[in-house]
């Protein structure tokens, strides 16, 4: 069997819903279980709506009414949905009185979005001639821990979907299933983290020991840049999982970076495809590829980062410095995604602003801390970045061409990654003349 996920813009709205039948039609014999994303926008909506209420503004008729206009032009029953709308108006109505909204109240309402959607995906593929059945995925045996917001199954999840699946699931039945959310043991809802209908369905892969995880979204697949930021990437044929996984934490806008790590327990491919574009072969991430002539696979960037640089003369031939500038991080929750250091300094950066300010009084103690923000990791991926003599060289040239000031540098040993702090508004210029250097001379 495989598992298919499709993103919110591939169920958009019927006409997108139309391809995605066609695509699943298509897999029939392959035994799909079918996870999907809300319509898209249609989490923001909910949340935005949740958020409006506890400010006293009232008005769970904008998402209901979103949400049924797909359903009507879907050709849906009104009851099916309505229990939902009733749901949502309450919960709408809780948050108006209580005036809060808390980790748990936020999972609660962003679930919705798959919830519905499953429901009216199932139907239209009934009435189209292709037997569906909505489920929620943790009525599959999906069951989380209380992490609202970042929830991971419980141990022995795998064994429970195993057994869900084949009681539940009716012979000759697709399966469309709620991607994102979870349920913890004491009935209370929760959320993998945004964008995670990618998790879910690697994670549901991994649990029925399926064939393939197939990606569906709005591209062709991995793509060499973000093709917003330069015109001219490409689709990647194929990548070892080390790499997409390097990809998806620096930015690439095609999967969610937990995405990877049960397909790469269990081995399972996965590919990313594009549901307008089906004919397209995408790109496959697996344990194994063959040989690749290029140097370098991919550039992502990652900005919003605060850039630290911590000095002291304290450093210098001191054992122990930095275990306390890390105790002090680690104290205050703060994650660091890039360090460099020198004798008498240790720079490095974070997302993570509120907590880097609970940390500061902290690191001031050992020594002059400088915080800067507007910087943004650009990084270059690629399996054989090691092997190439002068490549890390050719990188920050053509860096420096564009005009753009590298701030700092990691590239560790045998890594398959160089990555280079620039200031955000350089992340165009970098970019593009890279993507030149690296992909479209070759």
């Amino acid at each position: 069997m495989i598992v298919m996920k499709f993103g919110g813009s591939s169920v958009a709205n019927k006409k997108q819903i139309e391809k995605v039948l066609a695509i699943v039609r298509g897999r029939a014999a392959k035994a799909p279980l079918v996870v999907s994303s809300a319509h898209k926008g249609m989490t923001d909506a909910l949340l935005a709506g949740a958020r409006e209420a506890t400010r006293g503004v009232y008005a769970p008729e904008r998402v209901i009414e979103r949400q049924a206009a797909i359903a009507r032009e879907l050709g849906c029953d009104d009851a099916l949905l309505a229990p939902f709308f009733d749901e949502i108006a309450a919960l709408y109505k809780g948050l108006s009185l209580v005036r809060e909204l808390s980790p748990r109240s936020l999972d609660y309402a962003a679930s919705f979005g798959e919830r519905l959607a499953v429901r009216v995906i199932a139907d239209y593929f009934t009435r189209e001639g292709l037997p569906a059945q909505a489920f929620d995925v943790w009525d599959l045996g999906f069951v989380t821990d209380a992490t609202f917001g970042a929830a991971r199954p419980l141990p022995g999840y795998e064994e429970r979907m195993k057994r869900a699946v084949k009681e539940r699931v009716p012979e000759g039945v697709i399966p469309i299933v709620t991607g994102f959310v979870g349920r913890t043991e004491a009935g209370e809802i929760t959320t993998v983290g945004r964008n995670g209908s990618d998790l879910t369905a690697t994670l549901v892969g991994a649990a029925l020991e399926a064939e393939e995880v197939e990606i569906w979204s709005d591209t062709d697949g991995v793509m060499t840049a973000d093709p917003g930021v330069v015109p001219q990437a490409r689709s990647i044929p194929e990548m070892r999982f080390d790499e997409a996984a390097e990809l998806a934490y620096f930015g690439s806008r095609v999967l969610h970076p937990s995405t990877l790590v049960p397909a790469i327990e269990k081995k399972i491919p996965v590919r990313v495809l594009n549901t307008n574009r089906p004919e397209h072969p995408g790109t496959v991430i697996r344990e194994a590829t063959s040989p690749g002539e290029l140097p370098a696979t991919s550039i992502a960037y990652r900005g919003g980062q605060l850039a630290v640089t911590l000095c002291s003369t304290r450093m210098l031939g001191a054992a122990g410095f930095l275990g306390e500038a890390f105790q002090a991080l680690g104290r205050h929750e703060v994650v660091v995604d890039m360090i460099a250091t020198s004798e008498v300094n240790v720079s490095f950066t974070t997302d993570c602003k509120a907590p880097l300010d609970r940390a500061l009084p902290e690191l001031e103690k050992l020594g002059d801390v400088r915080v800067e923000a507007g910087k943004t990791l650009m990084v270059v991926v690629g399996r054989r970045l090691a092997e190439q003599p002068g490549l890390g060289a050719a990188i920050l040239q053509a860096v420096a061409d564009a005009g753009v000031n590298v701030e700092m540098v990691s590239y560790g040993m045998k890594s398959i990654s160089l990555t280079m702090l620039v200031a955000d508004k350089d992340v165009g210029a970098a970019a593009a003349v890279l993507h030149e250097r690296l992909f479209e001379r070759a």
